[in-house]
């Protein structure tokens, strides 16, 4: 079979990664087509056949279309919109928001079953209100409060198409606030490269220039404030933080009912790995106590930086910059006597990046002891793999809590608690 061969196909269920699974002929070759929704009967183009494994194509036609399906919440990105001219970004958006989450708990548990191995009940849940009120949208727009544009070498702005590096120029920008929709809207004259939009928590948003040809002296970074709950914490406006305007505030609270419930020794030495500007360290440290001796970890020094001054209420508190992986493995190498009976007591939380820990730093951190770990995952394969090599030295979860952080696309969040079993299989 040829690409560009035109097939009628029943779509059976949802893959990791944002699109959907068709089988096709006596063999039930799975072909992997986008802008669909399970129980659909669509008409589709082959768009790659190389693989023997599997195809991938295009919707051509929606033959019945699924009661789940609704109009795009970015028109752009509508199927009758053509191919060229839909902006990537919002690759759930076609589906309603309830069956958008049933859909990301289905991937998640199929990774657990499948990569992991393990037979664990997983939940989802949309973001939680923040202290003052703030809410999700009805709709599940108006949520991203940093935006990354690109430009090309025609200086057309906007984001990449689906599955692409095609800059495509957009009239709206409806997952973003007000605010960043806005400031998009007014943007022009800028040199190819990026173009970053960030809406910190004193709501004016701050444009922030990427060209790919830097400057050989780059400004000094800008420090702005974000918050959650009370608590300010000081981040560079184009450095990381939760794109979601609940998103901090939500895994804040994840963290901390994963904590309350393994227990936090006020006496334990807890790590923070992969700590940024020190979110989930302060959500140690406000379960520990004042008295709480907690270190850190982050390979970026402006957020070290950053986060040592965030956790400076803690008079225990520390903020390293190393990479992790390495980090860990020196520790788990050099730790004294003293140091390994508090690390016995303490907690490790790690958000890793998309990619997960990998097997070396989750038998590093193993190799530790701590009573439990706090894992925050943005990625369900990486998760299932983590987590079953947790599994192999000694350290289980009894479920996994997903959050619906990434509305209308096929991202997920998801924390995990993991209590110390003593039963090493590895």
């Amino acid at each position: 079979m040829d690409a560009g061969t035109h097939l009628e196909l029943e779509i059976t269920d949802v893959a990791h990664g944002g699109v959907f699974v068709g089988r096709y002929g006596d063999e039930r070759r799975v072909v992997f087509v986008p802008d669909t929704v399970p129980g659909e009967r669509v008409r589709v183009r082959l768009t790659d056949t190389s693989k023997r494994s599997f195809w991938r194509a295009e919707v051509v036609e929606v033959l019945d279309a699924s009661p789940h399906r609704q109009p795009h919440v970015w028109a752009q990105a509508d199927l009758w919109v053509p191919a060229e001219h839909r902006p990537g970004g919002a690759d759930f958006g076609h589906i309603v928001l309830p069956e958008q989450r049933a859909l990301k708990l289905r991937v998640l548990e199929d990774a657990l079953a499948r990569i992991g191995r393990l037979s664990l009940p997983a939940t989802m849940e949309p973001a939680h209100p923040s202290a003052t009120g703030d809410a999700e949208s009805a709709d599940g727009t108006g949520w991203r409060t940093r935006v990354s544009l690109h430009v090309d070498a025609e200086g057309n702005i906007g984001p990449f198409g689906a599955r692409s590096h095609r800059v495509v120029p957009v009239r709206e920008l409806p997952l973003a606030t007000a605010a960043i929709a806005d400031a998009a809207a007014g943007l022009s004259g800028a040199r190819p490269g990026r173009v970053d939009l960030v809406q910190p928590a004193d709501g004016r948003v701050r444009v922030i220039a990427r060209p790919e040809a830097r400057p050989p002296r780059a400004p000094r970074a800008e420090v702005v404030t974000e918050r959650v709950g009370e608590r300010a914490f000081r981040v560079d406006a184009g450095g990381f933080w939760q794109v979601h305007r609940l998103a901090a505030s939500t895994l804040t609270t994840l963290v901390s009912d994963a904590l309350h419930d393994v227990g936090v020794d006020p006496e334990g030495w807890h790590l923070d790995l992969y700590g940024g500007v020190g979110l989930l360290a302060a959500a140690i440290g406000d379960v520990a106590g004042p008295s709480a001796r907690i270190t850190s970890v982050e390979s970026n020094a402006r957020a070290t930086e950053h986060a040592g001054h965030n956790l400076a209420q803690w008079v225990g508190a520390r903020a390293e910059t190393a990479r992790v992986e390495r980090w860990v493995a020196e520790l788990a190498d050099n730790a004294s006597i003293d140091q390994r009976a508090r690390l016995a007591r303490g907690v490790v939380v790690l958000d890793p990046p998309r990619s997960g820990a990998g097997k070396d730093t989750a038998r590093a951190i193993a190799g530790l002891d701590p009573a439990a770990i706090v894992y925050v995952a943005c990625d369900p394969v990486a998760l299932a793999r983590d987590l079953a090599e947790f599994r192999l030295h000694g350290y289980e979860a009894q479920t996994v809590r997903a959050v619906d952080l990434f509305p209308h696309s096929h991202h997920v969040e998801a924390v995990a608690a993991l209590r110390r079993t003593g039963a090493q299989l590895a």
